[in-house]
């Protein structure tokens, strides 16, 4: 290897690192959102609830990396926990591509996969992929509860999803890379948070068998967590609603259309909600 050749070798991974070293300071701010995230989805998924995840290329990847540590493991051993990388179906994704166009393959899957409370966990670089911004109109439809990871905000994913983590930097593989370190976070705090859903879950299934013994009436059966925030209306909330949209008769109320970016940017301030979905 010539002189030359480790320079502009050691310039490039100094050029990237610098990119890498900007992004991270901003990049912080993403932990209590991460935090939510994984303790809401921890109490999703022990309930029966699902995971739905896609993304297109890289982001197809990095994707496919995060259900594989839910339905396997990331530290320690746990029960599997029911996640989907939408793009592996590679025999669906090919015929839905074939016969509907290929804007149609993420979303026809979200509405044969998708339950009411479920979670669609989208990836993208630049936000604008119209396969992605199919499959979130199809996951209001059903009743999903949207998130996203994206790069720099305002993009119309992001804008389109109840909440987003945007990573506030121009290049894609930094974005890509934080992508990753964010699924990982994530997976953690869903460990972290199983303990206290399972507690959580044996306490109502405990609730149902009290009340079927004593006749008091209806008991709300186990399941998923009857305060989960994922609840949304089947027809979904208004674009640029963020307030407390009420739940059934006698539940508490629901949140949504919140939505957090890192950069700290408010994205309701430059009209980003109620973009094309």
């Amino acid at each position: 290897m010539t002189t030359s050749t480790r320079a502009a070798r050691a310039g490039l991974l100094g050029a990237h690192l610098d990119l890498l070293a900007e992004a991270l300071l901003p990049y912080r701010a993403a932990e209590p959102l991460l935090a939510r995230w994984g303790t809401d989805l921890a109490g999703i998924l022990v309930g029966g609830g699902r995971l739905l995840v896609a993304g297109n290329g890289g982001s197809a990847a990095e994707a496919q990396h995060l259900t594989a540590e839910l339905v396997g493991r990331l530290r320690d051993d746990r029960q599997p926990l029911s996640a989907i990388a939408l793009h592996a179906e590679t025999s669906a994704l090919t015929a839905i591509g074939n016969d509907y166009g290929y804007d149609e393959v993420f979303a026809r899957q979200v509405r044969a996969h998708g339950r009411p409370g479920d979670v669609l966990l989208l990836m993208s670089t630049s936000g604008t992929s119209g396969n992605l911004l199919a499959a979130v109109a199809a996951a209001r439809e059903v009743g999903l509860r949207c998130w996203a990871f994206t790069g720099p905000g305002p993009n119309p994913l992001a804008g389109a999803c109840h909440e987003a983590l945007a990573v506030a930097s121009p290049d894609s593989q930094v974005v890509q890379e934080l992508h990753l370190v964010s699924t990982h976070v994530l997976c953690e705090y869903v460990d972290r948070a199983l303990p206290t859903a399972l507690a959580a879950l044996a306490g109502q299934a405990a609730a149902v068998a009290a009340g079927r013994r004593d006749g008091t009436g209806r008991v709300d059966a186990p399941g998923r967590p009857v305060d989960d925030r994922s609840v949304v209306p089947a027809d979904g909330p208004a674009a640029g609603d963020r307030s407390v949209v009420p739940a059934a008769a006698g539940g508490p109320p629901v949140r949504a259309g919140v939505e957090v970016v890192v950069d700290g940017t408010d994205p309701s301030a430059e009209g980003r909600r109620g973009g094309t979905a």
